[in-house]
C-alpha cells in the first residue's frame, strides 16, 4: 500500500471510502470535532441512521452509508473503538483491520483514514499502519477463483488523516509499521504454505532468499554437518522423512568493529514443516493444520528481515533446526534413549513430544555461541491452548529481566502474553529410570514440563520461552486477522531489539566521558588571550 497523510476538514478528503473510528459515548446529539464537519455536510443524518442500526461506537460494531455526492469519498465507514477508559494501541490496530477487510469486500482501492483525536499520534499512525497491511493480508494463490480475480480492485492507497501538519516521526512510523506488517505477512505466507511445498529444505531456501535480500549471512547445513554435530536428537527426529533435515543459521552483524564483538542476541524458532506425530500417530483432526508446527520458525525469519533494516548496535543470530516428524521404518521409537549434543540422554516415552528434542540440540547450539540473552518460539503444547487459549502466548523463563523485557515488548507490540511457571516441582513428571530424562511427562502441566525440558540446554545464559501454540493460528476471522497462520511473535521480537538498542545507546550516553573545555589561548606576555 501507498500511505501519505492529510489535514484540514476531513469531509473533503477524497477517497473511496472514509474510515471514522469513534470511542462509545461519540455517538450522540453533539458529534466530536473528528466528525461534525462529516455530519454537518450528510445533512446532519449521519448519526441518526447509524443509531437506527444500533451503532453506539461499541468495539466491533460498524456502520457504513453511501454519501450519495455529498462528501469527496463514496462512502463512510463508522468503525467502534469500544470506551476510551479501556483503549489501547492493539484496538486501534484491531479496528483497521476490520477497516481493511471491508474495503476488500466493497473492492475499494483507495481509503481516507482518520486517525482519532486525544491520542499519542505517532504510536496511533504505527497502529494504523500496521492493521491495514495485516488486514489487508489474504492466502488465496491456490484458489482458481483468485487466479479469475487477479485484475479485481485491491486496497493500493491510504491517505492518513491526522490534525496539524504531518512530522518526520509519524512518516519513521508508517516506514517502521510497513516493514513489521510486511514481514509478518511474509510468516504467514510460509506458514500457511502446504507441507508438500514448504519442506525443510524449502524453508531454508527461503532463509537463503531472505538473507541475500536484506544483507544478512545464511549458513545451511545438512544431515551430515548435523551428525558432526552430534545433535542426536535433532538426527532422531529427522530419520523418519524422506526429506533431510536442515540446520540454519542466520547472522545480523554490525558494520562498527567494536559492536560486532558484542555477545549476540540469539533467536531460535521451532521448525517441525509437518508433525505427523511419528510412531505416536495423531489422528486426523490433530494433524490437519500440523503444517504450521514450523510458525516458530517463521516469526524468527520475519523478525530477522526487520532487524536488518533496524541495524542495531549489537548481533543477532537466528537457530532453526528444520524437520519433518514422520512414521516410517526407520523412525525413532517410543523407548529409544537419544544423545543430545549437550551429551545428557533422554527416554523416549512419546514421539510426538519431538519439538523439544529438536530445540535441545539448537538450544545448545545457540548456547555454544555465547549470547547476550536467548529467545525460543515454538508451537510446542496443547497444553498451554488449554490453559490460555487461542489468543496468549506462554512466557517461560527464570531471569526476571528478560522475561519482563520480552513480555513489556510485547504489550507494546500487542501481542498478548502470560508469564507461566518453571518450577522444580514438576521435574519428577521427567525422571527416567534408564536415563537423565524422558521427553515427555504425565499429562498435568503439560507446559511447563516442556519448558522445563528446554531449559536443561541453556545454561547459565537469560532464557525466554514463547509457547505459541495457540495464536500462532487463528481460529476465525478477528480483527486485522483471517482464519489461520497469524504471524505472531515477529512484532514482539522487533519491539525488543528496539527497546534494547534504545537502551544501549541511553547508557552509552550517560557513560560517555564529559569533553574537556578547550584550553584557552596565551597572549605573547605569557598571559591569557581576551577575547
Amino acid at each position: 500500500m501507498n500511505f501519505s497523510f492529510v489535514s484540514g476538514e476531513l469531509a473533503r478528503a477524497s477517497g473511496e471510502l472514509l474510515v471514522i473510528p469513534l470511542f462509545e459515548g461519540e455517538t450522540g446529539d453533539t458529534p466530536p470535532g473528528i466528525l461534525a464537519g462529516v455530519h454537518a455536510a450528510l445533512d446532519s443524518r449521519l448519526l441518526a441512521a447509524a443509531a437506527q442500526e444500533g451503532f453506539k461506537g461499541k468495539g466491533d460494531q460498524s456502520f457504513v452509508i453511501h454519501t450519495l455526492g455529498k462528501l469527496a469519498a463514496d462512502r463512510v465507514l463508522l468503525l467502534g473503538l469500544g470506551t476510551r477508559a479501556r483503549f489501547t494501541p492493539e484496538v486501534l490496530r484491531l479496528t483497521a483491520g476490520r477497516a481493511a477487510k471491508t474495503a476488500q469486500r466493497l473492492k475499494t482501492r483507495t481509503l481516507v483514514f482518520a486517525v482519532p483525536g486525544g491520542l499519542e499520534v505517532t504510536g496511533a499512525v504505527r497502529a494504523v499502519v500496521e492493521g491495514l497491511e495485516l488486514g489487508a493480508y489474504r492466502f488465496d494463490r491456490y484458489k482458481s477463483s483468485a487466479r479469475e480475480e487477479k485484475n479485481a480492485p485491491k486496497l493500493t492507497a491510504v491517505k492518513l488523516h491526522v490534525d496539524g501538519e504531518k512530522t518526520k516521526e509519524q512518516e519513521q512510523a508508517v516506514a517502521l509499521a510497513q516493514r513489521v506488517a510486511e514481514a509478518t505477512n511474509w510468516a504467514r505466507d510460509l506458514t500457511h504454505e502446504p507441507p508438500n511445498v514448504v519442506n525443510p529444505a524449502r524453508l531454508a531456501q527461503a532463509a537463503q532468499e531472505m538473507g541475500r535480500e536484506v544483507g544478512l549471512k545464511v549458513s545451511v547445513s545438512g544431515r551430515k554437518e548435523i551428525e558432526k554435530l552430534r545433535m542426536g536428537m535433532f538426527l532422531a527426529v529427522a530419520q523418519g522423512s524422506a526429506n533431510e533435515p536442515q540446520l540454519i543459521h542466520v547472522e545480523y552483524t554490525p558494520k562498527n568493529a567494536k559492536q560486532a564483538k558484542q555477545p549476540p542476541l540469539a533467536l531460535v524458532g521451532k521448525a517441525i514443516t509437518f508433525d505427523s506425530g511419528g510412531l505416536s500417530l495423531k489422528p486426523t483432526d490433530s494433524m490437519v493444520d500440523m503444517k504450521t508446527d514450523m510458525a516458530g520458525s517463521a516469526a524468527v525469519l520475519g523478525a530477522m528481515k526487520v532487524i536488518a533494516a533496524l541495524k542495531p548496535p549489537f548481533p543477532v543470530h537466528a537457530f532453526i533446526g528444520a524437520c519433518e516428524n514422520m512414521p516410517s521404518g526407520t523412525s525413532y521409537r517410543p523407548s529409544d534413549v537419544l544423545v543430545s549434543r549437550l551429551g545428557k540422554t533422554v527416554e523416549v516415552t512419546n514421539t510426538d513430544a519431538e519439538g523439544r528434542l529438536v530445540l535441545g540440540d539448537v538450544l545448545t547450539w545457540a548456547n555454544e555461541h555465547k549470547p547476550s540473552a536467548l529467545i525460543d518460539l515454538a508451537t510446542l503444547t496443547g497444553a498451554c491452548i488449554v490453559a490460555l487459549g487461542n489468543y496468549i502466548v506462554g512466557a517461560f523463563g527464570e531471569h526476571d529481566a528478560t522475561v519482563n523485557e520480552v513480555m513489556e515488548s510485547a504489550r507494546a507490540a500487542g501481542e498478548e502474553m502470560w508469564r507461566l511457571p518453571v518450577t522444580e516441582l514438576q521435574k519428577d513428571a521427567l525422571r527416567s529410570e534408564i536415563a537423565d530424562m524422558k521427553n515427555s511427562g504425565e499429562r498435568w502441566a503439560g507446559a511447563t514440563n516442556a519448558a522445563l525440558f528446554l531449559k536443561e540446554f541453556v545454561g547459565e545464559t537469560p532464557w525466554v520461552h514463547l509457547d505459541i501454540a495457540g495464536p500462532s493460528i487463528s481460529p476465525k476471522e478477528r480483527g486485522y486477522n483471517a482464519k489461520g497462520p497469524t504471524g505472531v511473535g515477529v512484532r514482539t521480537l522487533v519491539e525488543y531489539v528496539r527497546r534494547r538498542t534504545t537502551q544501549l545507546e541511553a547508557d552509552a550516553a550517560t557513560e560517555a566521558p564529559t569533553p574537556k573545555p578547550p584550553a584557552a589561548a596565551k597572549s605573547p606576555r605569557g598571559g591569557r588571550a581576551k577575547g
